[in-house]
Parts: C-alpha cells; structure tokens; sequence
C-alpha cells in the first residue's frame, strides 16, 4: 500500500469520526492527513511523513481549534438557549422541584425549580434560568 493511501485513509478516518463525535477534535487530524497524503505524493519517507503529519496535527489543533471553539459559543444564542433562557414565563400547574409546567410563546412546557425553595403557585411569573431537554428550570421574579 503507498504512503499517500495510508494517510489518507487516516484522513477519512477521522473525517468520519468527526462526523459521528462532533467536538471539532478529530477535524484536525483529517486535515493533517489528507495534507500528508498530498506531501507523500513528492516525499517518500515515512520518519518524514510521520513528522509531517504530527507538526501539521499540532498547528491545525493551535491555529484551527480556537476558531472553531469561538463559532461554537457565538451559535449559544440559537436554538432553545436564544429563544427561552432569560425570558419571562406564566406557571399553568404549581412548580416544585420534581413538577410543573409553565406556558411560554402559547407552548406548555414541562418545569422545575433551579434550586431547592418555596413552591411557585400557578398563575406565577416565573424566569426560565436553563434548560435540559424537554424541561426548563425556573426561578420566581
């Protein structure tokens, strides 16, 4: 098997583990290899090759890491964080730590208190602080 077919398997490789984990990790190792198949086209020795493929990893997780963990915290604002987190909500059903429900934008949502305090009666307002999947937890305004 050639050298440019090695790395580049490592390259796809990694391309489909980025895929299948999403953490902007493995991105730079499939570009470290597809760049070191393309070098082994011209180099044909592997200690170089192997040292090729760790100095481009290297730069790629220094250079391209950053901005692709900057992307990613500008995109919080989308989604379920943009559109409730912060906003101002009506309790339809008493929340407790373990049940409620409030309604926000005419959807009910399933709710719980954030931390341990009084119940919230219906007919509260309520301010939704995070959420996790389907629930959103609240705190009295």
């Amino acid at each position: 098997m050639a050298l440019w077919q090695i790395f580049s398997i490592i390259g796809v490789v990694a391309v489909i583990l980025e895929i299948t984990i999403p953490s902007g990790f493995f991105l730079n190792f499939a570009l470290a290899g597809l760049l070191t198949a393309l070098i082994s086209l011209f180099v044909n020795s592997i200690p170089a090759l192997v040292i090729d493929f760790i100095i481009i990893s290297l730069l790629s997780i220094w250079l391209i890491r950053p901005l692709l963990i900057r992307s990613k915290d500008s995109d919080k604002e989308t989604g379920l964080d943009g559109k409730y987190i912060g906003k101002t909500a009506r309790v339809i059903e008493t929340i407790t730590k373990t049940s409620g429900a409030i309604t926000i934008y005419d959807e009910r949502w399933d709710a719980r208190l954030l931390h341990d305090g009084d119940d919230i009666p219906a007919s509260s307002e309520v301010k939704i602080i995070k959420n996790d999947s389907l629930v959103l937890y609240v705190e009295k305004i």
